[in-house]
């Protein structure tokens, strides 16, 4: 399945190293199936979104993704994509931006081209080919012609999804330059945050060091060994005994302070739950993708 991560530092900048790809090279990379992208975004001193991000097709270097990429900013989202709708081409990668936004997305929308006609003239926004990036499209309009806060703009799309059109997952990721929003939905994949100390749960200063699945995402930063940060990843990237499970229909919100607050603000199971043997096959193999456990430090 795609791998998801944020993070906030709160309110100053932090540098962190990320490298979304650990190891592909090895042996052990090369008997699972590979990723169709990955992507890194993160904001500039002056509130510009930075995104860096390139479609990784089996055949093709994945030098990209095992490079070392440092960034500073108070928020942080990178995506692991496994493909489940449109082809592996660099307007399908996440993260995705609108309006200085960025999001990223974890699961599937069924017949996303329902979506179109919810979007007037925010079509336009979309630029690939994926259910994601109309899903985001769908709750930027929320925000601006409904004048919605992100919060509820992220809710109010979501539900209409939930009631109109089959779910697989929903699960997502948005942040500004100074706040972080993610979203499970609905019990299909997980999603887990952690209210880091600064050293972590160890004290002593230690560097926050997390890693993903074997091969795949991991982040660095020395400066948050003297700093606290929350941390959302689809799975505990460390041994830390701080790490939550949403429940399906939770929404965390991280404030420019690190005030988390988690709300259920989805009841109902979708109107039209799909299962992974309804999905066509390259859907199913997209959400099924998954490398063994995680490693721990």
């Amino acid at each position: 399945m795609c791998r998801l991560f944020g993070m906030s530092g709160g309110r100053d900048p932090v540098a962190a190293t990320f490298w979304l790809l650990q190891a592909p090279d090895s042996l052990a990379a090369q008997s699972h199936r590979e990723p169709d992208g990955t992507g890194l975004g993160a904001f500039a001193a002056d509130g510009d979104p930075v995104v860096l991000k390139q479609p990784i097709a089996a055949f093709e270097d994945r030098a990209f993704g095992r490079e070392a990429r440092s960034l500073r900013s108070r928020t942080f989202i990178a995506h692991i994509r496994y493909a489940s709708t449109g082809a592996v081409a660099p307007q399908n990668t996440h993260p995705f931006e609108q309006r200085g936004r960025l999001f990223a997305h974890n699961g599937v929308i069924g017949s996303p081209e329902r979506i179109e006609p919810e979007l007037g003239d925010w079509r336009g926004l979309v630029g690939g080919e994926t259910d994601s990036e109309r899903w985001f499209a769908l709750i930027t309009r929320r925000i601006e012609e409904d004048g919605l806060p992100v919060a509820q703009a992220i809710v109010a799309a979501a539900q209409w999804i939930a009631a109109t059109l089959p779910v697989y997952a929903l699960n997502c990721v948005l942040i500004t330059p100074s706040e972080l929003w993610a979203l499970r939905y609905p019990d299909t994949h997980e999603l887990y945050f952690l209210e880091r100390a600064a050293g972590g749960h160890r004290g002593g200063g230690s560097e926050l060091d997390h890693r993903g699945a074997p091969h795949e995402l991991r982040v660095r930063s020395h400066e948050l060994g003297a700093r606290p940060a929350v941390v959302v990843a689809s799975e505990p990237m460390d041994a830390d005994p701080g790490w939550r499970a949403l429940g399906s229909g939770e929404l965390l919100h991280v404030d420019a302070d690190l005030s988390v607050t988690v709300s259920r603000v989805i009841e109902a199971p979708p109107a039209h739950p799909l299962t992974l043997a309804e999905l066509d096959p390259r859907a199913a193999a997209s959400q099924s993708a998954r490398q063994p456990g995680s490693q721990r430090p």
